[in-house]
Order: structure tokens, then C-alpha cells, then sequence
């Protein structure tokens, strides 16, 4: 499912790119990049369950691994905003958005 979240982020971003320039383009593939990252840390998290058959221990992995996605997300957007002087907020918005839809799939299809 990673997969399809960097094709809707490079889609996304070639869109920005094409109507709003480079800066554009640039920060709405950092902004899907953040949730990519994000996702995969997330799913680092979620397959390490030790007891595979116990309903209660993949819950509380999942819960993990949520929580460990949206503070990469976050953080990983702080440096963005601090570092990329450029930032076309909306752009971001977008590629963020577009890589977030596929990120609840990109769990739900584990094979934990």
C-alpha cells in the first residue's frame, strides 16, 4: 500500500507542479513524503506483535503504531516548515491529503 501513497503523492505533486511551479510541486511531495514516513514507521511498529493470536496485543500494536505515525507526521512537518522557505502551504496540504487516504489502507493490510 506504500506503493500507491507515493503514486498519489508523485501524481499530486506533478499537478502542483504543472499549475502553481517547482515550489509547488516540491511541497506537496514533501507533504505526502511526511504521511509515506510516517506509514512506514507505523507499520515497523505494528508487525513487531509477539503474541500474533491475542485480539487484545494487535490492538494495543495498532494503537501504537497509530500514535507513532502522526508524531513522525508532525515532526517530520515542523522541520519541513522550518526548513523549506519556499513552503506553498496549499501544495502541502494536498500532498498530505492525497497520501493520507491511502494510509488507514496501508495498515489494514498487514499480514500481522
Amino acid at each position: 500500500m506504500l506503493k500507491i501513497q507515493v503514486i498519489a503523492t508523485a501524481a499530486v505533486a506533478v499537478i502542483a507542479l504543472v499549475l502553481s511551479g517547482l515550489y509547488a510541486g516540491l511541497s506537496a511531495a514533501l507533504g505526502g513524503a511526511s504521511v509515506i514516513i510516517g506509514a512506514y514507521a507505523a507499520s515497523m511498529i505494528a508487525r513487531r506483535s509477539k503474541n500474533k493470536n491475542d485480539p487484545s496485543a494487535i490492538l494495543i500494536n495498532l494503537l501504537k503504531a497509530e500514535a507513532v505515525k502522526i508524531l513522525v507526521i508532525i515532526v517530520v512537518l515542523l522541520i519541513i516548515f522550518v526548513v523549506f522557505k519556499q513552503l506553498v502551504p496549499f501544495a502541502l496540504i494536498a500532498g498530505l491529503a492525497a497520501a493520507a487516504l491511502f494510509s488507514g489502507a496501508a495498515l489494514s493490510k498487514l499480514n500481522v
